[in-house]
């Protein structure tokens, strides 16, 4: 029998805090009174996440599945890894990190209960840095701006989504994505609620500065064509005021005669003009790298084995599976050497 509720969580080099979470969640779980599954994904952990997710699953095998993928794919790319294992009704993203609380599930359910396909979440009292702060509400006005997607809070992962999307969302095959704006376009009855944040104890952020750039590019480049029409029209823009300036500079040409100061001012001109082309280009490589790596049509990510309810290790075909299983042997060692 499915359970009622599938609860979502990517784990990249989180050995220190996993016992922590370990602690917290099952309890939470438990308190809701019904069925339920935790998915755990290892991104290609090099630390001992893999072995301790292994010793949670034979605490708790009834409840736990553990997915491991050969290599690192990406905290997105790893929950579509989970996505396509999960069985409940409702399914519940969250971080390894603690910083949303676990305790906070309940309140999505309750949330989808009430007719919500998709619950996305506000972080109240966000405890990050302020640049991380002030970097999301701008891309967060950028993105709005520019696509359809109405995300308040796009940096928190605690969400909910009913079993029709989640669907939905297995069946999308695109390269390069962010889980919950993918998610937010087959929501029929989206709602957002608040929730609360705590600060990181253990572990850092895994998230660089060039990595939130990466993402909103993802965002802007992946629901949206934006970007693309504003530089047609910024190109349009351009080319008006520089016919109005040929012109003027003609004018002057006849009436003031030679000027050695309008050579300086083209120069400029030029100058700003190579710089907006650049920019431009820029853009149209977004989309066309992203057009690239889709036709290429190489796997998303690859599952080297699945930790499944009958106790065993299930390594699943592939050139790298053969790899990660040993690794999974080395972890058992290792872990019970310690």
């Amino acid at each position: 029998m499915n359970p009622e509720v599938s609860v979502v969580i990517p784990v990249y080099n989180e050995e220190e805090g996993l016992p922590q979470l370990f602690e917290r969640l099952y309890p939470a779980l438990d308190a809701l009174g019904r069925s339920y599954e935790v998915v755990f994904v290892d991104d290609g952990s090099s630390d001992r996440s893999v072995a301790e997710l292994r010793e949670q699953f034979q605490r708790r095998p009834d409840v736990t599945r553990v997915v491991v993928l050969a290599r690192n794919a990406g905290q997105h790319l790893a929950i579509l890894a989970a996505f396509a294992q999960t069985r409940g009704t409702y399914v519940i993203t969250l971080d390894a990190d603690l910083q949303n609380p676990p305790e906070e599930i309940a309140r999505l359910v309750a949330a989808m209960d009430a007719g919500a396909d998709y619950v996305g979440t506000i972080r109240v009292s966000r405890q990050d840095l302020m640049w991380r702060r002030a970097a999301s509400r701008l891309m967060n006005r950028i993105r709005e701006g520019t696509t359809s997607i109405r995300i308040t809070d796009q940096g928190c992962m605690l969400r909910g989504y009913h079993r029709s999307v989640v669907d939905a969302v297995n069946h999308c095959t695109e390269v390069s994505t962010y889980v919950p704006a993918l998610a937010y376009t087959f929501a029929r009855h989206p709602v957002e609620i608040e929730v609360s944040h705590a600060e990181r104890t253990v572990g850092e952020s895994k998230y660089s500065l060039y990595r939130l750039v990466r993402l909103n590019f993802d965002l802007m480049t992946g629901f949206s064509v934006a970007p693309l029409q504003f530089f047609s029209m910024t190109g349009g823009l351009i080319a008006l005021v520089a016919l109005v300036l040929v012109v003027v500079l003609l004018i002057r040409r006849f009436t003031l005669g030679s000027e050695a100061e309008g050579v300086f001012t083209l120069f400029a001109i030029a100058f700003f003009l190579i710089g907006v082309t650049l920019l431009g280009l820029g853009v149209v490589g977004e989309y066309v790298g992203r057009i690239y790596e889709q036709v290429r049509q190489r796997p998303r990510y690859t599952v080297a084995a699945v930790l499944e309810n009958e106790g065993d290790t299930v390594t699943l075909p592939g050139p790298t599976a053969a790899a990660v299983t040993p690794l999974l042997s080395a972890e058992r060692a290792r872990g019970a050497g310690e």
